[in-house]
């Protein structure tokens, strides 16, 4: 066993508060110069992802035929995570386990989804640290595949996920799968912005988004998802919110900023800031997080103006904030989770949740800042990528 002196002791002590202190610093440097300290910290992680993304070409889902799905080449389909065979009628419907993903499920269009929504975001940060139209060009040459060109487009609706085999050809929860795509829109918003993405491709990326984005408000499975009470009305209003921002719906906007304060926020939250829809699930750890990150990122995109809604609250005190305050001791501290572990992925939590660094700048708050900077930015459990679907905080500070 090794043996330290208390000499030792206290050398080890003065390194531990020294890296302390170094990380308090940079917590504070991020207060104060937010986007170019951001630039610092992530350009390497960026760069190194980017250079070896420009080397993989544009696949979307028509790459992949899917032959137990409803529709067709286009049409994006998933079988629901959470259903298996029934082992006493082995040909029958399946049957619901929560919280255990069957990994013969289909899977395949989803994964390219999620690299998609790796790739583009990673292309367009590192367009914004270098400006090589190497890096933007690959990044649009995606947009153009998934949303334009009519041999390869997906179509602009979910008709099709989350299906369940006896039950369903598609339930209204698929539509969280299209979570990913969040992050791909501001990548989009930001090479507009940038001048670097022609103005056929931009008006024909805002069109699949404003059919997408009618889909969702007007469909039965849309409007289903959106009244879900749980981590799904959430999302939800999480991908409405930031496709209307793309597609400049105002109207929409101002009418989604109304839903987060009078509907999920007094539905959701608990007097103490949790929430008690996800502490009932099987996996109470991991879905507190997803929701803290879709509530946080909401707040970061709908606030406008005087109305700051990582300041709203209702009358008994319960808003955004208070959730910050519930969740944070324990993303700082796994060990003191006063709730059950999660049933599969305890281990493999928590990760940069971007909610923290939103929070943190909202709030001057460098303990967030510092905690945000301290966890792995680039998990690679496949189920923890699933619920991890804004990983470059460069788009959304620039």
């Amino acid at each position: 066993m090794l043996q330290l002196s208390r000499r030792g002791f206290l050398s080890l002590s003065a390194m531990a508060f020294a890296a302390r202190r170094k990380s308090f610093g940079a917590a504070r440097d991020i207060l104060e110069h937010p986007l170019s300290t951001v630039e610092t910290l992530e350009r390497s992680r960026v760069l190194s992802a980017a250079e070896g993304y420009l080397h993989e070409p544009a696949k979307t889902i028509v790459s992949a035929p899917a032959p137990k799905s409803a529709g067709g080449l286009h049409d994006y389909f998933s079988e629901a995570d959470y259903f298996w065979p029934d082992p006493k009628n082995p040909n029958g419907p399946y049957v619901n386990r929560d919280g255990e993903s069957d990994p013969a499920n289909f899977n395949t269009h989803r994964l390219l989804l999620i690299r998609l929504s790796i790739q583009v975001p990673a292309l367009a940060a590192a367009w914004l640290l270098t400006k090589r139209h190497d890096f933007a060009d690959h990044a649009v040459a995606h947009l153009r595949a998934w949303f334009i060109e009519p041999a390869t487009r997906m179509n602009p609706n979910l008709q099709y996920a989350q299906a369940v085999h006896g039950v369903s050809t598609g339930r209204s929860w698929g539509i969280i799968d299209t979570l990913h795509l969040v992050e791909v829109a501001q990548a989009a918003i930001v090479l507009h912005n940038g001048g670097v993405l022609s103005e056929s491709d931009w008006q024909g990326t805002r069109h699949w988004f404003a059919e997408y984005l009618d889909w969702m408000q007007t469909s039965d499975p849309g409007r289903k998802e959106r009244d879900a009470k749980n981590n799904h009305g959430s999302c939800w209003l999480l991908q409405a919110a930031e496709f209307a921002l793309l597609t400049g719906n105002g109207s929409a906007i101002g009418e989604f900023r109304e839903r987060l304060k009078n509907t999920i926020i007094p539905t959701q939250v608990a007097a103490d800031g949790s929430f008690p829809l996800e502490l009932a699930r099987t996996k109470p750890y991991g879905y507190s997080l997803f929701n803290l990150d879709a509530l946080g990122v909401l707040a970061h995109v709908l606030s406008k103006g005087s109305d700051v809604l990582w300041d709203y609250a209702l009358p008994d005190g319960r808003g955004v904030a208070k959730c910050f305050r519930f969740m944070a001791p324990f993303i700082a501290n796994k060990q003191s989770w006063p709730h059950r572990r999660d049933v599969q992925y305890f281990d493999d939590l928590p990760v940069r949740q971007p909610s923290l660094l939103f929070a943190g700048l909202a709030y001057r708050n460098s303990q967030y800042l510092d905690l945000w900077k301290r966890l792995d930015p680039d998990p690679q459990v496949p189920e923890v990528i699933r619920n991890h679907p804004v990983r470059q905080p460069l788009l959304w500070l620039s």
